[in-house]
């Protein structure tokens, strides 16, 4: 079975930068992609970026694209989210996932999630 775990959120100012990991176990070889999905109070559920652990490309949903960077280690077995110049609506519990699906309009479906890490940005 496939798991995951979350760390790094927290709580930063509008402007500010977060890296988020997740640790993933389970997987079997790496014809996987592995993304972070994000839940805000009162809104749905987005995808936010992606990541082919086979050949490292990589996904973005289009509000963050040019502010966030998915990248994995040597094993592929880490995930992590370097968040910049982070805005209030960047606010969310994030989860870790293994992707199924991934459109650049933030729709994403998954086989797993994770727990989350709570990030907050205030002003």
């Amino acid at each position: 079975e496939v798991h995951l775990v979350e760390s790094g959120g927290g709580s930063v100012q509008v402007g500010g930068s977060l890296t988020l990991s997740c640790a993933a176990s389970g997987l079997t070889g790496d014809r996987h992609a592995i993304g972070w999905f994000r839940q805000a109070p009162g809104k749905g559920g987005e995808g936010v970026a992606c990541i082919a652990l086979s050949d490292r490309s990589t996904y973005y949903m289009d509000s963050v694209k040019d502010r966030f960077t998915i990248s994995t280690n040597d094993a592929k077995r880490t995930v992590y989210l370097q968040m910049n110049r982070l805005k209030p609506e960047d606010t969310g519990l994030y989860s870790c996932a293994k992707v199924s699906e991934f459109n650049s309009n933030g729709r994403m479906t998954y086989e797993y999630l994770g727990q989350g890490t709570q990030v907050t940005v205030s002003a």
